[in-house]
């Protein structure tokens, strides 16, 4: 059903090769991102009490191409499952799959090439057997260019976000196939027939009306996939609001301009065009900024009141996620959970 060549091929293309640098600072800053992102793992584990067992998953430093391979892999393995189920229950004549691979390859391809340009890492649980961290090199040397920021010190901070995602999932054996049941989940209630009705009259009403949410994803969700998305939503709030937190905290005690990489990486946020606003709503990008923002606060409230040891409960199972509610009401997340 989707032409993952096409997506790549396009993507790539799409995403451009980034700043032109030298091939010797090209060299240096994926010496220092790798070495970095090994650095963080002591750092990690000695705030968090995270123990994530040495040379579980790689960490690979890629260029926008690479991302696009490496996503499209993720994708590819994500979907399987829906599309396995989609083709099973209403099957397409060989014409109708012929063209509508194209058609769907070429979106995933713009939305890889669009996205691949602005990510600077991410923990790709679905690299077989317990998954890969990628740090992308010359969008992490772009931004730290555009802001003026030291770049060792920026490097480091970014390491340490992404390093925690790492850590998350491989001290924490059961995360990652709960994130895989949950998608299963997810493809578990698409209705072939119905997946698109009204989808397009929603996702533009929303947009138009500019309230949150209004992604591409929800607008085309039915009740049931929008109940896993709040379970996943919270989970993954937990996840990004926690490596926010350990990036911050952590990052004065070895990042001298930390404040300041902080403040000008929040500013830069707010600076974004109309289109590039639009389309981050409509992607679900926006949605994203809040769970970094949604469960910081979280994360930090809780800790405020029973400290590292006792938050580390989170960990102990998928029972123990805040549910997208007990986000904006930790005190309800500690009652439920340490009573």
């Amino acid at each position: 059903m989707i032409d993952w060549d096409l997506a790549i091929s396009l993507g790539s293309r799409l995403a451009g090769e980034g700043p032109v640098v030298s091939r010797a600072e090209a060299a240096d800053a994926v010496a220092e991102l790798r070495a970095g992102a090994h650095r963080s793992t002591g750092l990690v584990r000695d705030f968090t009490g995270l123990d994530a067992p040495a040379g579980t998953a790689p960490i690979l430093v890629v260029d926008r191409p690479g991302w696009v391979q490496a996503n499209a892999e993720g994708f590819e393995a994500a979907s399987r499952h829906m599309v396995a189920k989609l083709a099973a229950e209403k099957p397409p004549s060989r014409i109708g799959q012929a063209v509508g691979s194209k058609v769907t390859g070429a979106e995933v391809g713009g939305l890889l090439g669009f996205l691949a340009g602005k990510v600077l890492g991410q923990f790709d649980p679905f690299h077989e057997p317990h998954g890969r961290l990628l740090l992308v090199a010359p969008n992490v040397m772009h931004i730290e260019r555009e802001l003026d920021v030291d770049p060792h010190d920026f490097r480091l901070w970014v390491c340490l976000h992404e390093e925690t995602h790492r850590v998350q999932f491989t001290a924490v054996p059961w995360m990652r196939e709960h994130l895989f049941s949950e998608i299963r989940a997810i493809s578990d209630a698409v209705e072939p027939g119905g997946f698109l009705e009204g989808g397009l009259e929603r996702l533009l009403e929303a947009a138009k009306a500019g309230r949150k949410g209004g992604s591409i994803v929800e607008m085309f969700s039915s009740p049931e996939q929008r109940e896993v998305l709040d379970r996943v939503t919270g989970m993954m709030s937990l996840l990004e609001g926690h490596a926010d937190v350990v990036m911050d905290d952590v990052g004065p005690t070895v990042i001298p301009s930390v404040a300041q990489i902080r403040a000008r990486f929040t500013q830069r946020r707010k600076g974004l065009g109309t289109l590039d606003r639009l389309l981050r709503r409509l992607l679900g990008i926006e949605a994203k900024m809040a769970q970094y923002r949604d469960g910081a606060h979280f994360v930090r409230s809780v800790v405020d009141k029973v400290g590292m040891e006792e938050f580390n409960a989170v960990w102990a199972g998928p029972e123990n996620l805040p549910a997208k509610a007990e986000l904006a009401d930790p005190e309800s997340w500690v009652r439920r959970v340490l009573g």
